[in-house]
């Protein structure tokens, strides 16, 4: 038999399969660098613009910004709202993750779809549903007024419609990771004596601390720099009930450049912050998971 038929009909060695990243030099440059320039002109630039515009008439002057009493009270009001509105965000996301992710019980599915809602829905939309709820012409607004609590316009309307557009964050987060785990160790440890709590202390809060972290990291960045809910329930009453991204925009309003752009820079400080501590923990969980795996 000649080679020739050998090589017509004779087995032929399975083709090597091509690699998903088995692109050529040029396509990967390309790619990277319509990356790199998106990056460069819708993060790095806004950023950068920023930080030049705050400081464009010295450090004295942007130090005065945050002199102003109503910069000061924008800050405190900021940081008071993140402080109520985060611990709420972290005891319903762990107790619903908790929920979900080792339990079955009727209306799983529409848990999921109802801590998904505040993504879908817009944050100027979930203040408008607050006026309606507790402003003085709202269903509730007259009973609390009777009362002499005032909802809207006023912290506790800050803080409902914080709440709202942030407790997805650590629930999100945690949901996923306390699925991948499991229930076989909580199962060992209750059976080897400890109770509910104490299993959940000792390990499945050990198991998930990265992800907690993360999850009220996020959830802290937003209830910081949220906008649209905040602006619908505050009212805009200065040095009473204006966050800090309210506060720049009235001074970006009333022509303040630099003054907004300081104020704007704390924000943006805030952001870069996060995003290096987010970085850290990323780090730290991925290094565990690599840690556990060579055991």
């Amino acid at each position: 038999m000649s080679e020739s038929a050998l090589t017509l009909g004779g087995p032929r060695p399975a083709a090597r399969p091509r690699s998903a990243t088995g692109e050529s030099r040029a396509v990967r440059w390309t790619l990277i660098a319509v990356a790199v320039v998106f990056l460069a002109l819708f993060l790095v630039l806004p950023l950068l613009t920023i930080f030049v515009q705050a400081f464009s008439k010295g450090f004295e002057t942007y130090l005065a910004t945050f002199r102003e009493p109503d910069a000061v009270a924008a800050v405190k009001l900021t940081l008071t709202v993140a402080a109520i509105a985060v611990p709420f965000n972290l005891v319903f996301g762990i107790a619903a993750a908790w929920a979900i992710a080792k339990f079955e019980f009727p209306g799983k599915s529409l848990l999921v779809t109802l801590i998904d809602l505040p993504f879908s829905v817009s944050p100027v939309v979930s203040g408008l549903i607050y006026v309606l709820i507790f402003g003085s012409q709202g269903v509730f607004g007259s009973f609390f007024i009777d009362q002499g609590l005032q909802i809207i316009f006023a912290l506790p309307g800050i803080v409902l419609a914080t709440i709202f557009v942030t407790f997805p964050f650590v629930a999100r987060e945690l949901i996923p990771l306390m699925q991948e785990q499991g229930n076989a160790e909580e199962e060992a440890a209750l059976t080897l004596g400890a109770s509910g709590l104490h299993a959940f202390l000792t390990v499945t809060l050990p198991n998930i601390r990265w992800g907690l972290l993360y999850s009220v990291l996020l959830c802290n960045a937003r209830a910081m720099g949220e906008f649209g809910a905040v602006s619908v329930v505050s009212g805009h009453i200065r040095g009473l009930t204006n966050t800090i991204p309210l506060h720049v925009e009235i001074l970006y309003n009333e022509y303040n450049f630099v003054a907004a752009f300081a104020v704007a820079s704390l924000l943006a400080g805030l952001a870069l912050v996060t995003l290096l501590i987010k970085s850290v923990l990323e780090w730290r969980y991925a290094g565990e998971l690599a840690a556990g795996g060579r055991h």
